[in-house]
Protein backbone atom coordinates (compact mmCIF):
# COMPACT_ATOMS: atom_id res chain seq x y z
CA UNK A 1 0.00 0.00 0.00
CA UNK A 2 1.60 3.40 -0.95
CA UNK A 3 1.79 6.67 0.71
CA UNK A 4 -1.65 7.58 -0.64
CA UNK A 5 -3.94 5.34 0.52
CA UNK A 6 -5.72 7.25 3.39
CA UNK A 7 -7.83 9.47 1.36
CA UNK A 8 -9.58 12.68 4.02
CA UNK A 9 -12.14 12.15 6.44
CA UNK A 10 -15.38 11.87 4.80
CA UNK A 11 -17.43 15.52 5.15
CA UNK A 12 -20.06 13.56 7.03
CA UNK A 13 -18.39 10.98 9.44
CA UNK A 14 -21.36 9.00 10.85
CA UNK A 15 -21.33 8.30 15.20
CA UNK A 16 -18.80 5.87 15.45
CA UNK A 17 -15.66 8.03 13.24
CA UNK A 18 -16.97 10.96 15.09
CA UNK A 19 -16.25 9.33 18.45
CA UNK A 20 -13.15 7.90 17.90
CA UNK A 21 -12.21 11.44 15.92
CA UNK A 22 -12.63 13.16 19.37
CA UNK A 23 -11.10 10.33 20.88
CA UNK A 24 -7.78 11.04 19.03
CA UNK A 25 -7.46 14.76 19.79
CA UNK A 26 -7.79 13.54 23.63
CA UNK A 27 -4.65 11.52 22.57
CA UNK A 28 -2.65 13.84 21.17
CA UNK A 29 -3.58 16.32 23.93
CA UNK A 30 -2.09 13.94 26.31
CA UNK A 31 0.69 12.82 24.28
CA UNK A 32 1.52 16.73 24.21
CA UNK A 33 1.74 16.70 27.95
CA UNK A 34 3.89 13.06 28.19
CA UNK A 35 7.05 13.71 29.55
CA UNK A 36 8.34 9.88 29.44
CA UNK A 37 8.53 6.74 27.01
CA UNK A 38 5.94 4.71 29.65
CA UNK A 39 3.59 7.13 29.44
CA UNK A 40 3.45 7.42 25.77
CA UNK A 41 3.44 4.00 25.34
CA UNK A 42 0.09 3.76 27.88
CA UNK A 43 -1.47 7.01 25.77
CA UNK A 44 -0.64 4.93 22.32
CA UNK A 45 -1.36 0.85 23.08
CA UNK A 46 -5.09 2.03 24.91
CA UNK A 47 -5.87 4.89 22.05
CA UNK A 48 -5.07 2.38 19.09
CA UNK A 49 -7.74 -0.29 20.50
CA UNK A 50 -9.94 2.12 20.66
CA UNK A 51 -9.70 4.06 17.45
CA UNK A 52 -10.12 0.99 15.36
CA UNK A 53 -12.14 -1.48 17.92
CA UNK A 54 -9.22 -3.75 17.33
CA UNK A 55 -8.57 -7.11 19.26
CA UNK A 56 -4.71 -6.08 20.33
CA UNK A 57 -2.53 -3.34 19.71
CA UNK A 58 1.42 -3.54 19.69
CA UNK A 59 3.85 -0.58 20.36
CA UNK A 60 7.20 -1.35 18.24
CA UNK A 61 10.40 0.61 18.26
CA UNK A 62 13.43 0.57 15.42
CA UNK A 63 16.29 -0.99 17.83
CA UNK A 64 19.03 -0.56 14.58
CA UNK A 65 18.60 -3.31 12.55
CA UNK A 66 15.67 -5.14 14.84
CA UNK A 67 12.24 -4.23 15.92
CA UNK A 68 11.45 -4.27 19.47
CA UNK A 69 8.12 -4.48 20.39
CA UNK A 70 8.22 -2.35 23.30
CA UNK A 71 4.45 -2.38 24.39
CA UNK A 72 1.38 -3.84 23.59
CA UNK A 73 -2.85 -3.97 25.03
CA UNK A 74 -4.53 -7.17 23.29
CA UNK A 75 -6.98 -9.71 24.41
CA UNK A 76 -4.29 -12.65 24.35
CA UNK A 77 -0.59 -12.62 24.47
CA UNK A 78 1.50 -10.98 21.19
CA UNK A 79 5.44 -10.39 21.66
CA UNK A 80 5.80 -7.80 24.16
CA UNK A 81 9.74 -7.87 24.66
CA UNK A 82 11.18 -9.29 22.12
CA UNK A 83 13.18 -8.21 19.12
CA UNK A 84 12.84 -9.51 15.38
CA UNK A 85 14.92 -8.42 12.65
CA UNK A 86 13.96 -5.80 10.27
CA UNK A 87 13.47 -8.20 7.47
CA UNK A 88 11.22 -10.77 9.23
CA UNK A 89 8.39 -9.02 10.08
CA UNK A 90 5.61 -7.16 9.45
CA UNK A 91 6.49 -3.86 11.40
CA UNK A 92 9.92 -4.03 9.58
CA UNK A 93 8.38 -3.72 6.17
CA UNK A 94 6.53 -0.73 7.40
CA UNK A 95 9.65 1.10 9.03
CA UNK A 96 11.78 0.32 5.77
CA UNK A 97 9.20 1.72 3.64
CA UNK A 98 7.79 4.46 5.01
CA UNK A 99 4.15 3.51 4.59
CA UNK A 100 1.31 1.89 5.86
CA UNK A 101 0.09 -1.88 5.64
CA UNK A 102 -3.11 -3.28 5.48
CA UNK A 103 -3.34 -7.52 5.49
CA UNK A 104 -6.81 -8.68 5.51
CA UNK A 105 -5.90 -12.05 5.76
CA UNK A 106 -2.49 -12.72 7.73
CA UNK A 107 -2.23 -16.27 6.03
CA UNK A 108 -2.54 -15.53 2.39
CA UNK A 109 0.42 -12.87 2.81
CA UNK A 110 3.76 -13.39 2.10
CA UNK A 111 5.26 -10.85 4.29
CA UNK A 112 4.01 -12.00 7.06
CA UNK A 113 6.04 -14.36 9.35
CA UNK A 114 3.82 -17.48 10.35
CA UNK A 115 5.35 -19.07 13.01
CA UNK A 116 5.48 -15.91 14.94
CA UNK A 117 2.06 -15.22 14.36
CA UNK A 118 0.71 -18.92 14.73
CA UNK A 119 0.69 -18.97 18.53
CA UNK A 120 -1.72 -15.60 18.84
CA UNK A 121 -4.88 -14.82 17.97
CA UNK A 122 -4.19 -12.80 14.95
CA UNK A 123 -5.67 -13.11 11.64
CA UNK A 124 -6.34 -9.91 10.24
CA UNK A 125 -3.77 -6.90 11.00
CA UNK A 126 -3.30 -2.75 9.86
CA UNK A 127 0.67 -1.00 10.64
CA UNK A 128 1.33 2.19 10.18
CA UNK A 129 4.73 4.12 11.00
CA UNK A 130 5.93 6.38 13.33
CA UNK A 131 7.56 9.32 11.33
CA UNK A 132 6.92 9.29 7.54
CA UNK A 133 10.65 10.00 6.89
CA UNK A 134 12.94 7.66 8.97
CA UNK A 135 10.36 5.71 10.52
CA UNK A 136 11.58 5.26 14.22
CA UNK A 137 8.82 3.05 15.17
CA UNK A 138 5.54 2.00 14.35
CA UNK A 139 2.03 1.49 15.60
CA UNK A 140 0.09 -2.70 14.98
CA UNK A 141 -3.21 -3.34 15.37
CA UNK A 142 -4.97 -7.03 15.27
CA UNK A 143 -8.26 -8.40 14.80
CA UNK A 144 -9.17 -12.12 15.81
CA UNK A 145 -11.23 -12.36 12.90
CA UNK A 146 -11.20 -11.44 9.17
CA UNK A 147 -11.23 -7.57 9.02
CA UNK A 148 -10.26 -4.99 6.53
CA UNK A 149 -9.10 -1.66 8.36
CA UNK A 150 -11.27 1.08 6.61
CA UNK A 151 -8.75 4.26 5.09
CA UNK A 152 -10.77 6.53 7.81
CA UNK A 153 -9.53 4.04 10.22
CA UNK A 154 -6.06 3.42 8.82
CA UNK A 155 -5.66 7.50 8.55
CA UNK A 156 -6.98 7.86 12.28
CA UNK A 157 -4.23 5.20 13.02
CA UNK A 158 -1.63 7.21 11.26
CA UNK A 159 -2.80 10.85 12.63
CA UNK A 160 -2.16 8.94 16.14
CA UNK A 161 1.47 7.49 14.89
CA UNK A 162 2.33 11.34 13.82
CA UNK A 163 1.51 12.64 17.31
CA UNK A 164 3.66 9.95 18.67
CA UNK A 165 6.42 10.87 16.49
CA UNK A 166 6.24 14.59 18.10
CA UNK A 167 5.81 12.74 21.99
CA UNK A 168 8.77 10.50 21.64
CA UNK A 169 11.00 13.87 20.23
CA UNK A 170 9.72 15.96 23.61
CA UNK A 171 10.20 12.66 25.52
CA UNK A 172 14.08 12.98 24.28
CA UNK A 173 14.32 16.80 24.48
CA UNK A 174 13.19 16.92 28.41
CA UNK A 175 15.20 14.16 29.28
CA UNK A 176 18.31 15.63 27.37
CA UNK A 177 16.65 18.92 29.82
CA UNK A 178 16.69 17.13 32.89
CA UNK A 179 19.97 15.06 32.17
CA UNK A 180 21.29 19.13 32.06
CA UNK A 181 19.81 20.18 35.24
CA UNK A 182 20.77 17.33 36.86
CA UNK A 183 24.87 18.08 35.42
CA UNK A 184 24.23 21.35 36.50
CA UNK A 185 23.25 20.73 40.03
CA UNK A 186 26.22 18.66 40.18
CA UNK A 187 28.44 21.12 38.74
CA UNK A 188 26.77 23.72 41.54
CA UNK A 189 27.01 20.95 44.10
CA UNK A 190 30.85 20.58 43.75
CA UNK A 191 31.21 24.17 43.36
CA UNK A 192 29.84 24.64 46.47
CA UNK A 193 31.66 22.18 47.90
CA UNK A 194 34.38 23.96 46.77
CA UNK A 195 33.67 27.17 47.84
CA UNK A 196 32.97 25.96 51.62
CA UNK A 197 36.81 24.41 51.57
CA UNK A 198 38.15 27.67 50.08
CA UNK A 199 36.26 29.50 52.83
CA UNK A 200 37.89 26.92 55.78
CA UNK A 201 41.17 27.65 54.28
CA UNK A 202 40.65 31.22 54.94
CA UNK A 203 39.24 31.24 58.01
CA UNK A 204 41.26 29.34 59.58
CA UNK A 205 45.41 28.63 58.13
CA UNK A 206 45.24 32.36 56.65
CA UNK A 207 44.18 33.84 59.75
CA UNK A 208 47.12 32.10 61.81
CA UNK A 209 50.09 34.14 59.99
CA UNK A 210 47.95 37.15 60.46
CA UNK A 211 47.93 36.98 64.15
CA UNK A 212 51.45 35.62 64.27
CA UNK A 213 52.71 38.68 62.38
CA UNK A 214 50.50 41.22 64.73
CA UNK A 215 52.01 39.31 67.74
CA UNK A 216 55.26 39.98 66.22
CA UNK A 217 54.85 43.15 65.74
CA UNK A 218 53.47 44.10 69.42
CA UNK A 219 56.59 42.46 70.63
CA UNK A 220 58.93 44.60 68.17
CA UNK A 221 56.81 47.71 69.36
CA UNK A 222 57.49 46.95 73.56
CA UNK A 223 61.54 45.94 73.34
CA UNK A 224 63.67 48.65 74.80
CA UNK A 225 65.64 48.97 71.45
CA UNK A 226 62.63 50.45 69.17
CA UNK A 227 63.26 53.87 68.51
CA UNK A 228 60.18 56.37 67.04
CA UNK A 229 60.55 55.40 63.48
CA UNK A 230 60.68 51.97 64.18
CA UNK A 231 57.38 52.01 66.39
CA UNK A 232 55.29 53.97 63.90
CA UNK A 233 56.31 50.99 60.84
CA UNK A 234 55.39 48.85 64.09
CA UNK A 235 52.21 50.56 64.06
CA UNK A 236 51.83 50.30 60.49
CA UNK A 237 52.34 46.66 60.06
CA UNK A 238 49.41 46.23 63.22
CA UNK A 239 46.66 48.46 61.04
CA UNK A 240 47.65 46.33 58.03
CA UNK A 241 47.29 42.91 59.90
CA UNK A 242 44.05 43.96 61.38
CA UNK A 243 42.57 45.45 58.16
CA UNK A 244 43.98 41.66 56.35
CA UNK A 245 41.40 40.09 59.17
CA UNK A 246 38.50 42.67 58.44
CA UNK A 247 38.79 42.01 54.65
CA UNK A 248 39.06 37.95 55.77
CA UNK A 249 35.74 38.62 57.81
CA UNK A 250 34.09 40.37 55.21
CA UNK A 251 34.52 37.69 52.22
CA UNK A 252 33.73 34.92 54.82
CA UNK A 253 29.88 37.36 54.90
CA UNK A 254 30.01 37.56 51.65
CA UNK A 255 30.23 33.79 50.88
CA UNK A 256 27.92 32.50 53.67
CA UNK A 257 24.86 35.21 52.25
CA UNK A 258 25.11 33.60 48.90
CA UNK A 259 24.89 30.20 50.34
CA UNK A 260 22.05 30.96 52.93
CA UNK A 261 18.32 29.90 52.11
CA UNK A 262 15.65 33.00 52.29
CA UNK A 263 13.25 32.80 54.81
CA UNK A 264 10.74 35.28 54.24
CA UNK A 265 8.06 37.44 56.64
CA UNK A 266 7.36 40.84 56.77
CA UNK A 267 10.21 43.46 57.79
CA UNK A 268 9.73 46.92 59.15
CA UNK A 269 12.00 48.80 57.45
CA UNK A 270 10.93 52.27 58.88
CA UNK A 271 11.60 50.67 62.49
CA UNK A 272 14.69 48.86 60.99
CA UNK A 273 16.14 51.84 59.76
CA UNK A 274 15.20 54.04 63.14
CA UNK A 275 17.30 51.38 64.95
CA UNK A 276 20.09 51.51 63.05
CA UNK A 277 20.64 55.45 62.63
CA UNK A 278 20.23 54.94 66.93
CA UNK A 279 23.12 52.48 67.62
CA UNK A 280 25.38 55.03 64.47
CA UNK A 281 24.22 57.97 66.54
CA UNK A 282 25.65 56.13 70.14
CA UNK A 283 28.59 55.28 68.53
CA UNK A 284 29.46 58.98 67.34
CA UNK A 285 27.26 61.14 69.83
CA UNK A 286 29.56 64.47 68.90
CA UNK A 287 27.97 64.15 64.75
CA UNK A 288 25.27 66.30 64.08
CA UNK A 289 22.98 64.73 61.48
CA UNK A 290 20.12 65.66 60.38
CA UNK A 291 17.63 61.66 60.13
CA UNK A 292 14.43 61.71 57.89
CA UNK A 293 13.09 57.91 57.76
CA UNK A 294 9.51 57.94 55.93
CA UNK A 295 7.15 56.33 58.30
CA UNK A 296 5.27 52.66 57.46
CA UNK A 297 7.80 51.27 55.26
CA UNK A 298 7.64 47.94 55.24
CA UNK A 299 8.79 44.90 52.88
CA UNK A 300 8.61 40.98 52.42
CA UNK A 301 11.81 39.52 52.77
CA UNK A 302 14.33 37.99 54.63
CA UNK A 303 14.69 39.77 58.31
CA UNK A 304 18.40 38.62 59.07
CA UNK A 305 19.87 39.89 55.21
CA UNK A 306 17.43 42.67 54.87
CA UNK A 307 19.28 43.67 58.41
CA UNK A 308 22.31 43.83 56.88
CA UNK A 309 21.66 45.17 53.30
CA UNK A 310 20.27 48.42 55.35
CA UNK A 311 22.95 48.78 57.93
CA UNK A 312 25.42 48.61 55.16
CA UNK A 313 23.63 51.15 52.96
CA UNK A 314 23.10 53.54 55.56
CA UNK A 315 26.46 53.05 57.48
CA UNK A 316 27.79 54.02 54.60
CA UNK A 317 25.95 57.12 54.59
CA UNK A 318 26.70 57.64 58.06
CA UNK A 319 30.43 57.25 57.13
CA UNK A 320 30.50 59.26 53.93
CA UNK A 321 29.00 62.27 55.86
CA UNK A 322 31.43 62.72 58.40
CA UNK A 323 32.94 65.39 56.71
CA UNK A 324 29.98 67.29 55.52
CA UNK A 325 28.83 70.88 57.46
CA UNK A 326 24.79 69.85 58.02
CA UNK A 327 24.54 66.66 57.31
CA UNK A 328 21.80 64.68 55.98
CA UNK A 329 20.38 60.85 55.93
CA UNK A 330 17.23 59.80 54.50
CA UNK A 331 15.79 56.77 54.08
CA UNK A 332 12.76 56.25 51.85
CA UNK A 333 10.86 54.81 49.22
CA UNK A 334 9.32 56.29 45.60
CA UNK A 335 5.74 55.44 44.81
CA UNK A 336 6.12 54.03 41.20
CA UNK A 337 5.78 50.49 40.97
CA UNK A 338 7.90 48.48 41.36
CA UNK A 339 8.21 50.21 44.88
CA UNK A 340 11.77 51.34 45.09
CA UNK A 341 13.35 51.83 48.50
CA UNK A 342 16.40 54.22 48.68
CA UNK A 343 18.95 55.37 51.01
CA UNK A 344 20.07 58.83 50.38
CA UNK A 345 23.16 61.38 51.58
CA UNK A 346 24.70 64.73 50.93
CA UNK A 347 28.02 63.23 51.52
CA UNK A 348 31.13 64.00 48.66
CA UNK A 349 29.03 61.76 45.97
CA UNK A 350 31.21 60.55 43.11
CA UNK A 351 31.36 60.59 39.32
CA UNK A 352 28.56 58.42 37.49
CA UNK A 353 30.62 56.97 35.64
CA UNK A 354 32.85 54.80 38.25
CA UNK A 355 28.78 53.95 39.86
CA UNK A 356 29.95 50.60 37.69
CA UNK A 357 32.74 49.17 40.00
CA UNK A 358 30.40 50.14 42.91
CA UNK A 359 28.86 46.54 43.46
CA UNK A 360 32.20 44.62 42.60
CA UNK A 361 34.25 43.09 45.56
CA UNK A 362 36.67 45.25 46.71
CA UNK A 363 35.95 48.03 44.52
CA UNK A 364 36.64 51.41 46.41
CA UNK A 365 36.28 55.04 44.87
CA UNK A 366 37.74 56.33 47.78
CA UNK A 367 41.21 56.10 49.29
CA UNK A 368 41.51 54.36 52.37
CA UNK A 369 42.93 57.25 54.61
CA UNK A 370 39.85 58.91 53.23
CA UNK A 371 37.30 56.42 54.24
CA UNK A 372 37.92 53.97 55.81
CA UNK A 373 36.46 50.28 54.71
CA UNK A 374 36.65 46.82 52.82
CA UNK A 375 34.90 47.39 49.96
CA UNK A 376 32.81 44.43 50.13
CA UNK A 377 29.43 46.33 51.77
CA UNK A 378 28.04 47.56 48.33
CA UNK A 379 28.85 43.95 47.04
CA UNK A 380 27.06 42.23 49.61
CA UNK A 381 23.83 44.64 49.61
CA UNK A 382 23.92 44.05 45.61
CA UNK A 383 23.67 39.99 46.07
CA UNK A 384 21.08 40.36 48.76
CA UNK A 385 19.19 42.45 46.80
CA UNK A 386 19.89 40.11 43.83
CA UNK A 387 18.86 36.69 45.90
CA UNK A 388 15.40 38.49 46.67
CA UNK A 389 14.70 38.80 43.13
CA UNK A 390 15.36 42.59 43.21
CA UNK A 391 18.10 45.16 41.50
CA UNK A 392 19.59 48.26 42.67
CA UNK A 393 21.13 51.63 40.73
CA UNK A 394 22.65 54.52 42.46
CA UNK A 395 22.47 58.40 41.32
CA UNK A 396 25.16 60.56 42.58
CA UNK A 397 27.08 63.46 41.51
CA UNK A 398 30.32 64.96 42.77
CA UNK A 399 30.02 67.15 45.73
CA UNK A 400 26.34 66.18 45.54
CA UNK A 401 25.78 63.04 47.59
CA UNK A 402 24.48 59.97 46.34
CA UNK A 403 20.91 57.91 46.64
CA UNK A 404 21.30 54.25 46.16
CA UNK A 405 17.67 52.73 45.34
CA UNK A 406 16.47 49.60 45.13
CA UNK A 407 13.43 46.72 44.57
CA UNK A 408 12.62 43.40 46.54
CA UNK A 409 11.12 40.92 44.07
Amino acid sequence: MGRSCCPPLAMNPPHQELASAFRLIVAVQELSLARSMQRVQEIVRRTARELTGADGATFVLREGGNCYYADEDAIGPLWKGRRFPLESCVSGWVMRRGEPLVIADIYADPRVPLDAYRPTFVKSLAMVPIRREAPIGAIGNYWASHRVASPTELQLLQALADSTSVALENVQVYAELEQRVKERTMELERANRELESFSYTVSHDLRAPIRHINGFATMLGKHPDCGQEALGLVTRIQKSSLRMNQLIDDMMKLARISRMALQREPVDFSTLAAEILAASRVGDPDRDVELAIAPGLVADGDPGLLRIALDNLLGNAWKFTARTPRARIEFGATSGSPREFFVRDNGPGFKMEHAKKLFQPFSRLHSEHEFPGSGIGLATVHRIVEKHGGAMRVEAGLDQGATFYFTLG
